[in-house]
């Protein structure tokens, strides 16, 4: 979905940014699909770094890597970027100045695509709601019902996870502007906007 989102502005030659881009997982299917990108995956992780050039093996000639965070990416200008299952790690200001220095990198009008965990995230017993819907889930996939619970209390304590309302809002604040959901799956929302 991704792909196809930022190949609808993306040219044939364009250059994309990849913000949390260890494992290499997108950076396979985005390259696989559009031989003619070029790449810069950023993550903080060398382990994860090494990780996505061993899943890429010699496909890596149109990507770049940058061990890091956002301020160690390359200035651009990028024709697209996304950030995928990253967002939902950083605090409210610490996710805002990353959506703007994102969107400072991205040329006028190109496409980011983020998704993450989003969803209500107020006192009213909500929030244990989705996150325990989304063990369900879980467990009709496969996954054991005792580590699918335990997982509830860690997203509870690792995850700053804000609202779809309050990831939107971030996104317009940060400069981007026709934002729209994609992607919705329980915890899991998926937005692509334009800088």
């Amino acid at each position: 979905m991704a792909g196809i989102l930022l190949a609808e502005h993306v040219p044939d030659q364009g250059r994309v940014l990849i913000l949390g881009a260890g494992g290499g997982l997108e950076l396979q299917a985005f390259s696989r699909a559009h031989p003619g990108w070029h790449f810069d995956g950023v993550d903080p992780s060398p382990t994860m770094i090494a990780q996505a050039r061993r899943l890429l093996g010699s496909d890596t000639a149109n990507i770049t890597f940058h061990q890091g965070y956002i301020d160690d990416a390359p200035e651009g200008p990028f024709d697209g970027a996304a950030c995928l299952l990253t967002l939902h790690f950083l605090r409210h200001d610490e996710r805002l100045r990353t959506l703007r220095a994102v969107h400072r990198r991205l040329s006028p009008g190109a496409p980011f695509i983020a998704a993450h965990h989003s969803f209500p995230a107020g006192g009213d017993g909500e929030p244990d709601l989705w996150l325990r819907r989304n063990a369900a889930w879980l467990v009709a996939g496969g996954m054991d019902e005792a580590q699918a619970l335990a997982g509830i209390e860690t997203m509870k304590e690792r995850l700053p996870v804000l609202s779809p309302a309050e990831d939107e809002r971030l996104l317009i604040e940060a400069g981007f502007h026709d934002v729209q959901l994609f992607y919705a799956a329980l915890t899991f929302k998926g937005w692509v906007a334009r800088a």
